[in-house]
């Protein structure tokens, strides 16, 4: 097994990767990618130089399919003409996983690709859950909460296994976060809605909002929905509270050197979160395990401490020393609630569906 990353995208300096199955590196550079799909190329040629192997499958992270694309699936012409259809449900998003299935389409033409969606997991949330108080129609013609970061979701579950309790709630939190109540290995509830941009602050991410707020941009501001769509995902979160952070390690440096910006910011995010782990433990009908996921998830410390702080109600009971270590198991001796870190294996959890449909084709 080989493994690969492209850092930098889009920006003046990037790095491209592979790694051998134990961890060593196969070949590494400084290049500058414009693009998603252009890393995808380079990253083919290599692999071709370095193996003969050729993939017999590719699978690719799809964020939204829509209302008619919600299982994972061969990728078909009439697949992507329903992603090009439904652009406007994540516009950030699914143009770049098009860009990504054409050029692995040409640098692997006779190989199956499958579609893997964020979306698929949260099939599972009853109306009740998954229902806007808006007028029938736009229900039945697909306006809901979908939910994301599936994939880590059920990479999660699978990783657990038979140490999964019946009530759960899971922090996947990164760039983009969200959460999600898991009843017996089932979503029941999650934070994301329609859209990624729904939900807790995020890195860039406005998260929810007062719907009167959308209005008075449009009315006052004269925002058009191109404008409006750049400041809720792009300049807003944790960027816009802070006047410029994004990365949760630029934040918390700047905290600790007195930044209230920094600090604010940092507090509104962990604040967040304390508020929908204890809305879902109201869902569950009680609370079993927290799972922290996702890069700020596995490596903040001082996220998961503030977050935790408030939740003793509940039984959450976090030990200072695994913290601060990363340990898997956070939770003390006497805390009812058990914590956990689980890694995110979004990228493992794809190939175990794209190996499971090419054995059905």
């Amino acid at each position: 097994m080989l493994d690969g990353l492209a850092d930098g995208i889009g920006r003046d300096s990037g790095k491209l990767e592979l790694k051998d199955a134990d961890g060593h590196s196969l070949r590494s550079e400084n290049v500058r990618f414009a693009s998603e799909d252009e890393a995808l190329s380079l990253a083919a040629r290599w692999l071709a130089e370095i193996s003969e192997l050729k993939p017999i499958t590719v699978g690719h992270r799809v964020v939204h399919g829509g209302p008619h694309l919600l299982a994972h699936q061969l990728i078909t012409p009439a697949v992507l003409a329903e992603l090009r259809n439904c652009v406007h449900f994540a516009p950030v998003h699914i143009p770049t996983a098009l860009r990504l299935i054409t050029a692995a389409e040409k640098a692997y033409p006779e190989v199956p690709q499958f579609a893997c969606f964020d979306t698929a997991f949260h099939t599972t949330i009853p109306e009740v859950g998954s229902r806007f108080a808006l007028p029938r129609p736009l229900f039945d013609e697909g306006i809901h909460r979908y939910g994301f970061h599936g994939l880590s979701y059920e990479s999660i579950v699978y990783q657990l296994g038979p140490e999964l309790p019946n009530r759960t709630v899971i922090a996947h939190l990164g760039n983009g976060a969200s959460l999600a109540a898991v009843k017996d290995g089932r979503s029941v509830d999650t934070s994301m809605g329609l859209t990624p941009t729904g939900g807790i602050v995020m890195a860039t991410r406005s998260g929810d909002l007062d719907p009167g707020v959308l209005l008075y941009l449009l009315r006052v501001k004269k925002m058009n929905a191109d404008s409006l769509e750049r400041v809720l995902n792009r300049e807003s979160g944790l960027t816009g509270i802070s006047a410029g952070k994004s990365d949760m390690r630029d934040l918390e440096s700047a905290a600790a050197s007195g930044d209230q910006k920094a600090q604010i910011a940092i507090e509104i995010f962990c604040t967040g979160i304390r508020k929908v782990i204890a809305a879902y433990a109201a869902v569950l009908g009680g609370l079993d395990m927290l799972v922290f996921s996702g890069g700020i998830g596995e490596h903040s410390a001082p996220v998961r401490s503030s977050v935790c702080s408030g939740l003793g109600f509940l039984g959450v009971s976090i030990d200072a020393a695994c913290n601060r270590s990363n340990a898997s198991t956070l939770s003390t001796k006497g805390s009812k609630i058990q914590i956990r870190i689980v890694p995110s294996q979004e990228d493992l959890q794809i190939a175990r569906h794209s190996r499971a449909l090419l054995r059905g084709m």
